[in-house]
């Protein structure tokens, strides 16, 4: 048995440690760095492993991850999507209510869940982005990326020095409150950085940026795409879709991972075969309107 999942499984016969421990090997062969020390989980044991971002591995894969859009703030929303049966949820505080106070109970209910939650920092801001990876995030979205050095402000903010300029605390939920060894040294290796190219001028340089170390994955923004290219609220228009049909493939044929979000299925399947490898495919806000309203109306209307 791995060093990592020593007394596991012989102290607990059944339970959830026993599982925990099952799914990890699984998911994670090989992989030494997390594990349970002290007595086991189901005895009230120290857990001091470092989680990993299966996220990022399978993006790196290449495997097709479906995502749900979360803007809808509060726990208890997060919970209901986190059991739906996607493979990551976004929290997105940009154009949804959220901050990194309210994204932590999102980003805790959303643990005892298989899906990977994914924030969307509200900006490309070096304190912000700290304290969202202080809270616990794994995997940000940084919008409004048009730049080869703004993604490389992104990556340093990601980063400790002397790669980076991210402050470093040794309290903090990241590192399980200081119980995770090492914490400073090994959390970039399971920390993944979207970046959201949205404008002309995103995509002009779309190649510098992708070729900045430390991005593991390009997102598209239609909707401010559309306005960029004078269209604004016509993210079907087929100037805008003919565009982010030539982003994917450049994205694609760059051998870089690429995401999107869009409301219409056709459409996500149509991405999704041109290569996007993390496709979101509503918006929780969105769903609730909609089918409110045709609740509503099913009784209202003959």
């Amino acid at each position: 048995m791995r060093p990592d999942l020593v007394g596991v499984r012989p102290a607990c016969q059944a339970g959830s440690s026993r599982v925990a421990g099952e799914r990890y090997e699984r998911q994670n062969p090989g992989n030494v760095r997390s594990r349970l020390v002290g007595r086991p989980a189901c005895g009230g044991g120290v857990v001091t492993g470092l989680p990993p971002n299966r996220f990022k591995r399978r993006l790196a894969a290449r495997e097709q991850q479906i995502g749900l859009w979360g803007a809808l703030p509060g726990s208890y929303v997060a919970e209901i999507l986190a059991g739906a049966g996607f493979d990551w949820l976004v929290f997105d505080t940009e154009h949804a209510p959220g901050d990194p106070i309210s994204v932590l109970p999102q980003l805790q209910a959303a643990a005892a869940y298989e899906v990977a939650p994914v924030v969307r920092a509200a900006t490309n801001d070096t304190v912000l982005i700290k304290r969202l990876l202080d809270a616990g995030a794994q995997t940000l979205l940084i919008p409004y990326v048009q730049s080869a050095a703004e993604a490389r402000a992104a990556v340093a903010a990601m980063r400790y020095p002397p790669r980076g300029v991210r402050g470093v605390a040794t309290t903090t939920r990241a590192g399980r409150f200081g119980r995770v060894e090492d914490y400073v040294l090994r959390a970039e290796a399971e920390l993944c950085l979207i970046v959201q190219v949205e404008t002309r001028d995103a995509l002009d340089a779309l190649d510098d940026i992708m070729a900045v170390d430390g991005v593991d994955a390009i997102f598209i923004g239609p909707a401010d795409l559309a306005a960029s290219l004078g269209h604004p609220g016509a993210a079907g228009h087929p100037e805008v879709v003919a565009t982010v049909e030539e982003t994917i493939r450049r994205i694609v044929a760059a051998g870089r991972p690429a995401g999107i979000l869009t409301l219409d299925p056709a459409f996500a399947r149509h991405c999704m075969a041109l290569g996007t490898c993390f496709t979101a495919v509503g918006i929780d806000a969105a769903m609730l309107a909609r089918g409110a309203e045709a609740l509503a109306a099913s009784f209202k209307t003959g």
